[in-house]
């Protein structure tokens, strides 16, 4: 709680990245370790009802729950987790909202609307996403882009994200997820039968091995998290390729990813390793490069 109040309240109050007041902070926290609380207590209780009543096959019971999880939270996205913290409105720019919804068209990305939420009245940043799957899919736009951006400069970053759809991106990351949850619940499995001897467990469903499943797991996660960035940053050079593509825009895509850059107060160009290690986007100066070397080719397609 202290690294998170620090995190999370003091440092983006520091740099101008929230003018939110403790109190709403602490309700908005209070919600979302409320939930997560219920989340968790509910998978450590089936986790070990598993480990109860099928110990040679618990781990593989237990990825199906937390895949299908997975997939529930997914869809829920757009349409409860977001009202839980923000107010979330049709949006009333009648050109713009056409406009994204003819690009979603040419995406061939059914969309149920474009709605805006009101981040402004918590945060500075800005941001535009393409949120949940089939029928509850939807347009979200924060109000603080609506702001400060140009209908050109929302429609690349809106493009962006419809890139993803086009490549299945969702499909990539959900099948991704369920091979590292099966593998990670696997080698927990392992992990679990080789502690009983020397820690003196008296079985793989003894509640004390719990602080030693979650720290496996943790260490686990700092190991795959650089591979999972690195998929990740993949990922999105596919998206910002087909941004330009759909947009045939270079320069929005650059004046909307310096904005973002300094409005979100990103690193624009950090250093290799702190890249490879942490970062799940391509840093600001290799978006703006692509965009550049899309630029060119243009021009040269004109002059051919």
């Amino acid at each position: 709680m202290p690294f998170t109040y620090y995190q999370g309240f003091i440092l983006p109050r520091r740099y101008g990245l929230s003018h939110q007041k403790f109190s709403p902070w602490l309700n908005d926290r209070a919600k979302a370790s409320g939930l997560s609380f219920l989340l968790s207590l509910a998978l450590v209780n089936l986790v070990y009802w598993l480990l109860e009543n099928f110990p040679d096959s618990w781990w593989l019971w237990a990825a199906i729950a937390l895949i299908i999880l997975s997939l529930i939270l997914t869809r829920l996205t757009s349409t409860l987790l977001l009202s839980l913290f923000f107010k979330l409105e049709p949006l009333a720019d009648k050109r713009l909202r056409r406009r994204l919804v003819n690009l979603a068209k040419r995406a061939k990305a059914p969309i149920l609307g474009v709605f805006t939420i009101n981040l402004s009245s918590k945060s500075t940043t800005a941001n535009a996403m393409l949120a949940g799957w089939g029928g509850t899919r939807r347009i979200i736009l924060t109000d603080t882009l609506l702001q400060k951006y140009t209908p050109d400069e929302i429609e690349v970053v809106l493009a962006h994200e419809l890139g993803h759809h086009l490549h299945k991106d969702i499909f990539k990351i959900i099948v991704l997820q369920a091979g590292m949850i099966l593998v990670g619940l696997y080698l927990s499995n392992l992990v679990l039968r080789a502690s009983l001897v020397p820690f003196g467990f008296q079985g793989i469903a003894d509640a004390a091995a719990l602080p030693l499943l979650f720290l496996f797991m943790a260490v686990l996660m700092v190991i795959v998290t650089p591979l999972i960035n690195a998929f990740s940053r993949r990922v999105e050079v596919s998206a910002d390729e087909t941004a330009l593509e759909l947009t045939s825009n270079p320069e929005a895509f650059i004046a909307a990813m310096t904005r973002l850059t300094n409005q979100n107060l990103s690193v624009a160009d950090p250093g290799r390793w702190v890249e490879l290690l942490f970062y799940d986007h391509p840093p600001y100066t290799k978006r703006v490069n692509l965009a550049k070397r899309y630029g060119l080719n243009l021009v040269r397609e004109v002059r051919d």
